[in-house]
């Protein structure tokens, strides 16, 4: 009896002492997770106003090589198989509408795009779920950059094939012009359902439909009625990026279990995002000749209009 109780004792203390084993190893992952989420947003915020936000996602995003698209490259690439050279010259000189491509070959390519797009993003987290993964930790800023660097490309691709002229992406003085930078806010608030990202979005469409030029949108942008939308979706961005967007990405994205999971998540997440884009984009002046505006659209089509005089 005296025999068991020791036993029972000792397989007591046994169980404590694995208990604390694993308890300590669970707080210093904890510990060393936040460390490295810390060194990751240190790592990406890159603008310089004091705080990680959404304008350090789209400026590293677009500092990733490939993530630039030509827009009359890119529309003669898509174009060339299927229009004579006359409506591929049209489509690029004005948008692929005014060449009177039809609705549903613009759609039909619109999917292929974020078909592609989506095949390359699925990979690229796959490394973190590998064994070592917080010691692959240093990779996470450029994974998360690719990530969002391909939404931004599959964006550009997107606009120009629903009518949007160049957006200029090229890097001036180390970083983008504040019209650049707000029209891509409001991109990736339509593709994560933010409030007003959609109505903003068509009526920046419908003002490019009307021949307001792209330099003359910029009060709007910046300072106008478009302006307190972008300030709303950045806000959206700054509350729900790391808790939401960033953080889940991050959980996901190093599983000891495996680097299928990573993949996996960017992978399931990318398509809804991008479909959401895609029906912003689809039914707007710039697309559709025959769109009819509204209300909140065509508000924010009047003050760009009065922002423009």
């Amino acid at each position: 009896m005296e025999k068991k109780e020791k036993s029972q004792s000792k397989l007591g203390r046994g169980i404590e002492d694995i208990g604390a084993v694993v308890s300590n190893i669970a707080n210093k992952a904890k510990r060393k997770t936040g460390d490295v989420k810390d060194s990751v947003v240190d790592a990406m915020h890159v603008n310089g106003n004091g705080e990680f936000d959404i304008e350090d996602i789209i400026i590293y995003g677009l500092k990733i090589p490939g993530i630039h698209v030509d827009r009359g490259n890119f529309l003669r690439k898509e174009f060339m198989k299927r229009y004579p050279q006359d409506v591929i010259d049209d489509a690029v000189r004005y948008n692929p509408a005014h060449a009177k491509i039809p609705l549903e070959d613009i759609n039909e390519i619109a999917d292929e795009v974020i078909k592609y797009e989506r095949s390359l993003v699925s990979g690229i987290s796959t490394a973190l779920g590998m064994p070592g993964g917080i010691a692959m930790a240093a990779t996470i800023p450029m994974d998360l950059g690719q990530y969002y660097g391909y939404m931004l490309r599959a964006a550009q691709k997107l606009m120009y094939l629903y009518g949007f002229p160049e957006i200029d992406t090229t890097e001036k003085n180390q970083t983008f012009d504040s019209e650049t930078l707000n029209i891509l806010i409001l991109c990736l608030g339509a593709m994560y359902g933010v409030a007003g990202a959609n109505a903003a979005l068509r009526g920046i469409a419908g003002a490019f439909a009307k021949g307001v030029e792209k330099k003359l949108l910029r009060t709007a942008l910046t300072k106008g009625t478009i302006y307190p939308i972008v300030k709303s979706v950045a806000k959206w961005f700054g509350v729900n990026m790391t808790k939401s967007v960033f953080a889940n990405f991050f959980k996901k994205a190093i599983p000891v279990v495996g680097g299928v999971i990573g993949g996996g998540i960017t992978f399931l997440s990318f398509k809804p995002c991008c479909d959401k884009l895609k029906a912003s984009l689809q039914d707007t002046l710039l697309s559709n000749p025959n769109h009819v505006a509204a209300e909140e659209e065509t508000i924010i089509m009047n003050g760009v209009r009065e922002a423009t005089i």
